[in-house]
C-alpha cells in the first residue's frame, strides 16, 4: 500500500483589517498572513476503502467535522477515486488558537492526495478547492506569505519575514471565530492596519518597522472576552519582543524576535505559565516533500 508523509505549517498575521460585512454574511478582510516552523505531521496511507482517520490529540473530530477528513472526501469525490485513505494527523498546532491548524491540516490532505494518486492537480486548482473547505485553507496550500483578500481567498505572495523568531504562547482557552466576528462592531473600528507601509517594510526586510506596525482589528474584540491575551502581550514586550500581536481570532498571541537568546528567556519564562508556548523560525519558503 503506498504511503506519505506531509507537514501542515501554522501561520501568523502581521496584520488583519475588516473591511465590512458581505450580504452573504461573510466578512470582507484585508491582511498579511506568514508562515511559521511549527507544523503538524499528516501521515496518508492507501487503504481498501473509506477514510479512517486517527490523531494523538484527543481534542479534534475524527470524522466529517474535521477539514482533513473533508479534503479527503472531496478528492475521492471529484476524481472518482475507489481506493480508500488512511489519515494520521500528529498535531503540534494548538486547536482553536487562531493559527489555522485545522485548515493546514486540510491543505496538507489536499496536497498530499495528489501526489499520492498522481492527480496532476494544479496549486491553483488545488487552491480552489480548499476554498470549498475553509478561507484559510488556499493560503495554506501557497504557503509562504501573502496578502489576503476578499474572504481570505484573493493571495498575492509577498515578501515574508525571513529568519525571524517568533515566540507562540496559547493560554488555556479556546476562542470561537464565529464568536469573536458576530463581537465585531466594523464602523466602530478607530485605529486599522497600515497594511501598505507593512508590505514596503517586508519589501526592505525591515523587522524593526514591521514589528511597529502590527496591528490585528480583531484583538480588541477577544480581549474583552479574554483579558488573558492583552496580559499575555503586555509580557511578550516585556520579555523584549520587537513587537507583539495576537493571531487571527486568537487567542495565541505571539512576539517577534531578531535575536534567539532573547526569544529563548521569553519562551522559558511564558512556559512555566503556559504550557503551549513555542519558539519557531518564520517560514518563506516552498514545502517541499
Amino acid at each position: 500500500m503506498k504511503e506519505l508523509k506531509i507537514w501542515g505549517r501554522a501561520k501568523i498575521n502581521i496584520s488583519l483589517d475588516v473591511l465590512g460585512k458581505r450580504a452573504d454574511g461573510y466578512h470582507e478582510v484585508r491582511m498579511i498572513m506568514q508562515q511559521v516552523d511549527l507544523y503538524d505531521e499528516i501521515i496518508l496511507k492507501e487503504i481498501d476503502h473509506g477514510i479512517r482517520l486517527e490523531s494523538n490529540c484527543d481534542f479534534i473530530p475524527l470524522d466529517e467535522g474535521n477539514i482533513a477528513y473533508r479534503a479527503a472526501k472531496l478528492i475521492r469525490e471529484k476524481y472518482h477515486i475507489d481506493r480508500g485513505i488512511h489519515i494520521y494527523i500528529d498535531k503540534n498546532i494548538p486547536v482553536a488558537a487562531g493559527l489555522a491548524g485545522g485548515s493546514t491540516d486540510g491543505a496538507a490532505v489536499l496536497r498530499g492526495l495528489n501526489i499520492l494518486w498522481n492527480l496532476g492537480a494544479s496549486q491553483e486548482e488545488l487552491m480552489e478547492m480548499g476554498l470549498s473547505l475553509g478561507a484559510d485553507v488556499p493560503f495554506c496550500i501557497l504557503g509562504g506569505a501573502a496578502l489576503a483578500e476578499g474572504i481570505g481567498e484573493k493571495l498575492t505572495p509577498v515578501q515574508g519575514l525571513e529568519n525571524v523568531w517568533v515566540v507562540l504562547c496559547k493560554p488555556n482557552i479556546s476562542v470561537s471565530t464565529a464568536e469573536v466576528y458576530r463581537n465585531l462592531d466594523v464602523n466602530r473600528i478607530v485605529h486599522r492596519p497600515d497594511t501598505e507601509g507593512i508590505l514596503q517594510a517586508l519589501q526592505r526586510k525591515d523587522v524593526q518597522a514591521v514589528a511597529g506596525k502590527l496591528r490585528n482589528v480583531l484583538e480588541q474584540v477577544t480581549e474583552e472576552m479574554h483579558p488573558i491575551v492583552k496580559d499575555i502581550k503586555k509580557r511578550m514586550l516585556e520579555y523584549n519582543a520587537l513587537g507583539s500581536m495576537m493571531s487571527g481570532s486568537g487567542p495565541t498571541v505571539f512576539g517577534l524576535y531578531k535575536d534567539y537568546n532573547r526569544a529563548k528567556i521569553a519562551y522559558d519564562n511564558l512556559s512555566r505559565i503556559y504550557k503551549q508556548t513555542y519558539v519557531v523560525k518564520t517560514f518563506s519558503g516552498v514545502e517541499e516533500l
